[in-house]
């Protein structure tokens, strides 16, 4: 599969409106700066456009990778398309536009190949996040707009439910390839598992996310567990409306917010954690998923989340349910049950090696070498080749 031959030399630019500096970065900026670190090492040149932000400064080179941060969250993708017009990069032989809901319209500004990079069709999110028009006007762009400006362009989703969603917005499926997220190395902390019974919650704090859903299933299981905890790993702009829903509920000390922490602390939660909740309502991947099984903590997801379906393998990683009683009700049931939760504990470890970076890196590789000859491809997916 190796192209290296074809990307060594050449210029990518990567149109992300974040990157994993940023404080409201997750697991959709990890990705992306695998794939830019995977073309780095195969002798690309890589250049990240991404929103500026006070956690790192305008213009830096991290792994070999040149980030540029400009403009906010909404005036990057106006910064994006400038940069491409003035040509401030000098040449680029293949621009990456990152379309986490809204394009970056590159395809309107250069005549380089252009790769999409889809991580989930956001059709649920607008109206949460944005209600009103704005998340209409949002919407609109997403499924009538983007699929039409980037029609002749090669796409990359995280896994088949994206394909799949994409395909449903006009989408052609033989331009759709397939590149899953990996699982890092595993942090080494020896705490083992806690005393006491223990759910972890880790990721960004905005609503789509449904922290709510985790918080009221450990109050309504508490009386059942004594000592029960819910720890709340990470930070966003829903923060306050969460320890506002806590506090409502009488959470007491049941649910613990940490914020943001470094590597070793959110590694230590993952052990110690006997279940991982993902109460959220679209993931693409999710990350956390195979970040908690590396520690043989199998995770309670929703399966209209999307990707789920592949990160987890329903009863044999985790498990997978319809709504928020199923939801409490699978927390409870392994919460209660030692044997089970340590198969699928098991299970979740097994999975978590299933799907690595080296792969994924390889995949994204070919994939910008086959744009760059012209060619589209249809799927990088292990499970399909």
């Amino acid at each position: 599969m190796s192209d290296h031959r074809d990307i060594s030399g050449r210029h990518v630019a990567f149109f992300s409106w974040r990157d994993t500096h940023n404080p409201e970065g997750g697991g959709a900026e990890r990705y992306l700066e695998k794939m830019a670190e995977g073309l780095v090492a195969r002798g690309a040149r890589v250049t990240i456009l991404c929103a500026a932000h006070a956690a790192a400064p305008p213009d830096e080179t991290i792994n070999g990778v040149r980030f540029v941060r400009r403009g906010t969250k909404l005036t990057v993708y106006r910064e994006g398309v400038s940069a491409l017009l003035r040509r401030e990069f000098g040449r680029i032989d293949v621009v990456v536009d990152v379309q986490n809901g809204l394009p970056f319209f590159t395809r309107a500004a250069t005549r380089a190949p252009v790769v999409v990079l889809v991580h989930h069709v956001h059709r649920e999110q607008w109206p949460v996040v944005y209600p009103g028009l704005t998340g209409r006007v949002g919407w609109w762009i997403e499924h009538a707009v983007a699929p039409r400006l980037y029609r002749s362009c090669q796409y990359v989703a995280v896994s088949r439910a994206t394909r799949n969603e994409l395909q449903e917005l006009g989408v052609d499926r033989e331009r759709i390839a397939v590149v899953h997220n990996g699982t890092d190395p595993v942090i080494p902390v020896g705490v083992g598992k806690a005393t006491h019974p223990m759910i972890a919650v880790v990721g960004r704090l905005v609503p789509h996310k449904q922290v709510e859903h985790a918080i009221d299933a450990a109050l309504s299981l508490r009386e059942e567990h004594p000592g029960l905890r819910l720890h709340v790993i990470g930070s966003g702009w829903w923060e306050a409306e969460l320890h506002e829903h806590a506090a409502s509920r009488g959470a007491g000390d049941t649910v613990v917010f940490e914020g943001h922490v470094d590597e070793r602390r959110k590694h230590e939660v993952y052990e110690q954690a006997w279940v991982l909740a993902l109460p959220s309502l679209k993931e693409g991947w999710g990350l956390v998923i195979g970040e908690a099984g590396m520690h043989r903590t199998p995770a309670v997801a929703y399966r209209s989340a999307g990707g789920t379906r592949e990160s987890i393998a329903h009863l044999h990683s985790g498990v997978l349910v319809e709504d928020s009683a199923e939801f409490t009700d699978a927390t409870r049931r392994l919460l209660s049950d030692h044997a089970e939760r340590e198969r699928l504990g098991q299970g979740a470890l097994e999975m978590s090696h299933a799907f690595t970076w080296q792969h994924a890196q390889e995949s994204f590789a070919h994939v910008v070498a086959s744009a760059l000859r012209g060619e589209r491809i249809d799927s990088q997916d292990p499970a399909e080749e």
